[in-house]
C-alpha cells in the first residue's frame, strides 16, 4: 500500500493563496446576518446624523492682505512679509479681539466666544488672502457674520496700525521738544557774543540740533504720511442657496458603506475565533485529506438507501475511492463520524456498499458499532440472495460477531451482506479478537470490498482499534457543526493507531438525514425487524438491533450454488 504523506499533495501551497483568499471572503458572506445588521446600523445612523444636525448654511467672504507701506503700490518685500506672517494674521483673524467687534456690532456683546464656533478661516495656498467661512442654521445670518468678521479683522489690524504709528509720533514729539528748547536757548546766546571763537563754537552747536530736530521731524512725517489699509474684502459673502454639506442622502450613503465596512469588519472577527470547520478548504486543512463528496441539501423520502441527486453524489465517491491507489489495493473502508450520532455515517456506509455493488463488487458491511446497532432494523432483507463468496462468519468469544450474516436487499444496485452489530459488554475486545479480523480479511478476495461503520472516533475508541486493520477511514462530518481541532485530533489518533484518513464526507442538517424505519431503494421488505439472517422470520433486530441467535444463521439458510446467485444479480 502506497504511503501518503499528509501535506504532500492537500497541504498550504504559496499558489494557494488566492485560493486562500477567496475562500475566506466566501466564507464572511456566510455571516449576512452580521453584515445585513452592520447596512441597517450605518442607515440608522446617517439618517439621525442628517435629521439631528438640521440644514447647515455656509457664506464666504475673502480679504486680500498688503503690509503697511508708504507707497500702497508697493510689493515685492512687503508681499513676502505677509507671506512669513500669514499663519499669525489667521489666527489673529480668528481671535477673541476680532470676535468680540463683531458681536458689539450685533449688539450681543456676550456672545463673542459663541460667534466664534461658527467662523473657520483658511489661507489658499500660494495666495495673500483670507477666506471668513461663516456656517449658522440660517443663510442670512451666515453671510452677515461672514462679512461682519472679514470687515472686523480688518478694521482691527487699521486700527493696530494706527495706534503703533500714534505712539510712535509721540515718541517722536518727546524727543524734539528738549532740542527745540536748547536751540532756541542757543539763537539767544548767539545774539549776546560777539565775534569770535565762542561765537563759532555756538553756530556749530546750533547747526547739530537743527540736523537732529530736521531728521526727527522727518522720521515723524514718514509716519504720518503711512498708508495703514491692511487689506481689501475682493469677495462679499451672499446667503447661500442651499445648504452645505453631504445632504440626506450623502449620509445615508456613507452610513451604508460603513455599515458594510463594519459588518465585514465583525463577520471577519466572527470568522477568526470561530472554531468550527466552515468550510471545505477548512476540513480539507485539518484532516490533510481531500473533500471526496458533499451530500445535497436535501431529506430523503424513505431509509438508508438514497435515490435521485444523494445516489449519484453516493457513485461519486465510490469511483474516486475505487480509484484511490491508498484503498483500490485490498479495499477496506472504515466509515466514522466526530462525534454524537452515526445515523449520517450509516448511510455513507450503507450507500457507498450499494454503490460499489453497482460497480461489480461483491461487499460486505461489517455494522462495528457495539453500543446502539441498529443496520439490521433499518435495512429490508434480500431473501434467497446471498453473494457467492460469502459465508458465515465464526463467532466471537465476547459476543460478537455472533456468526449472523444477513443479505440486503440494495434495490436496483443488487445485494450486499450485511455483519450486524449487537450489544457487548466489552466492545474493544470484540473488536480486536480473530473472528472479527477474519471478517474484515474478507476485502483480501478478488473483487470483495469492506465497509465497517465504527462508533464517533472521539467518543469511543472502538474506530481506533479498527483503524489498522482497514486501508483508510473516512471521516463524515458537519463543517459547521465539528471544530477544526476536532478533526486534527481525529488525524492525529488514527495516524497514532497505525490508519490513514483518505477523506471526508460533508453533509448539512437534513442533507442525506436518514429517516428510521423507510424503505429501501427496492421498496421491498420491512424497515423494523425486516433485515432476518433466517429468511423465516423472528424477532431479529426488532427495536433493539440485536440479531438472531447465531445458531439460525447457517449456511443451509442460503443457495449453495454461488454461480447461479452471481447470474441472478448481473
Amino acid at each position: 500500500m502506497s504511503q501518503h504523506v499528509p501535506g504532500e499533495s492537500h497541504g498550504m501551497q504559496p499558489q494557494d493563496e488566492p485560493d486562500l483568499l477567496r475562500d475566506q471572503f466566501r466564507q464572511l458572506l456566510r455571516y449576512r446576518g452580521m453584515i445585513v445588521l452592520g447596512v441597517v446600523l450605518g442607515l440608522l445612523g446617517g439618517g439621525w446624523i442628517a435629521l439631528a444636525s438640521g440644514d447647515e448654511y455656509i457664506a464666504s467672504s475673502e480679504v486680500t492682505l498688503r503690509q503697511v507701506s508708504l507707497d500702497p503700490f508697493s510689493s515685492g518685500s512687503d508681499a513676502t512679509a505677509i507671506k512669513e506672517n500669514i499663519g499669525t494674521e489667521r489666527q489673529t483673524a480668528a481671535s477673541n479681539a476680532v470676535a468680540k467687534i463683531v458681536a458689539d456690532e450685533v449688539d450681543h456683546p456676550e456672545d463673542g466666544e459663541k460667534l466664534q464656533h461658527g467662523l473657520q478661516v483658511t489661507n489658499p495656498p500660494n495666495t495673500l488672502v483670507l477666506r471668513f467661512d461663516y456656517s449658522a442654521d440660517d443663510p442670512e445670518t451666515a453671510a452677515e457674520r461672514s462679512n461682519a468678521f472679514a470687515a472686523a479683522y480688518l478694521a482691527y489690524r487699521e486700527d493696530k496700525s494706527k495706534r503703533t504709528i500714534d505712539n510712535m509720533v509721540e515718541a517722536y514729539d518727546d524727543q524734539v521738544k528738549p532740542l527745540i528748547a536748547e536751540r532756541d536757548a542757543l539763537d539767544s546766546e548767539i545774539e549776546s557774543l560777539g565775534e569770535g571763537r565762542a561765537l563759532e563754537s555756538a553756530l556749530s552747536a546750533r547747526s547739530s540740533l537743527s540736523q537732529s530736530i530736521g531728521q526727527i521731524t522727518a522720521d515723524r512725517a514718514k509716519l504720518q504720511a503711512l498708508d495703514t489699509t491692511p487689506g481689501h474684502v475682493v469677495r462679499d459673502a451672499t446667503p447661500p442657496a442651499e445648504p452645505a454639506g453631504p445632504g440626506i442622502f450623502m449620509l445615508l450613503g456613507l452610513g451604508a458603506a460603513f455599515g458594510v465596512g463594519l459588518g465585514l469588519l465583525v463577520a471577519w472577527v466572527r470568522l477568526v475565533f470561530d472554531p468550527t470547520a466552515r468550510s471545505e478548504s477548512d476540513v480539507v486543512r485539518a484532516l490533510h485529506a481531500p473533500v471526496l463528496g458533499t451530500l445535497p441539501r436535501t431529506r430523503r423520502p424513505g431509509g438508508l438507501l438514497a435515490t435521485g441527486r444523494v445516489a449519484e453524489e453516493y457513485r461519486s465517491m465510490a469511483f474516486r475511492l475505487a480509484y484511490d491507489q491508498r484503498f483500490a489495493d485490498r479495499r477496506r473502508l472504515l466509515v466514522v463520524a466526530p462525534r454524537g450520532s452515526i445515523d449520517i455515517p450509516a448511510a455513507v456506509s450503507v450507500n457507498l456498499a450499494a454503490s460499489f455493488v453497482e460497480m461489480g463488487h461483491e461487499v460486505l458491511l461489517v455494522e462495528a458499532d457495539l453500543r446502539t446497532p441498529s443496520l439490521s432494523a433499518r435495512l429490508s432483507a434480500a431473501d434467497g440472495v446471498r453473494p457467492g463468496w460469502a459465508r458465515t462468519p465464526a463467532r466471537g468469544d465476547g459476543g460478537w460477531p455472533t456468526g449472523l450474516q444477513i443479505p440486503i436487499d440494495a434495490g436496483e444496485s443488487g445485494a450486499f451482506d450485511l455483519i450486524p452489530g449487537t450489544r457487548v459488554r466489552n466492545a474493544a475486545r470484540a473488536l480486536t479478537s480473530a473472528p472479527a479480523t477474519q471478517l474484515i480479511s474478507e476485502a483480501d478476495a478478488p473483487g470483495s470490498v469492506v465497509v465497517v461503520l465504527a462508533p464517533a472516533v472521539l467518543s469511543y475508541a472502538d474506530a481506533l482499534a479498527l483503524a489498522d486493520r482497514v486501508d483508510g477511514v473516512l471521516v463524515v462530518c458537519d463543517p459547521r457543526q465539528v471544530h477544526r481541532e476536532d478533526l486534527a485530533r481525529i488525524r492525529e489518533l488514527i495516524s497514532g493507531a497505525g490508519g490513514t484518513v483518505l477523506g471526508a464526507v460533508l453533509h448539512s442538517h437534513g442533507s442525506g438525514e436518514p429517516d428510521a424505519g423507510g424503505r429501501g431503494r427496492s421498496g421491498r421488505g420491512g424497515g423494523r425487524g425486516g433485515a432476518r439472517g433466517d429468511g423465516r422470520g423472528g424477532e431479529a433486530g426488532a427495536g433493539t438491533g440485536v440479531p438472531a441467535p447465531p445458531a439460525e444463521a447457517t449456511g443451509a439458510d442460503y443457495p449453495a450454488d454461488s454461480r447461479a446467485v452471481r447470474s441472478s444479480r448481473r
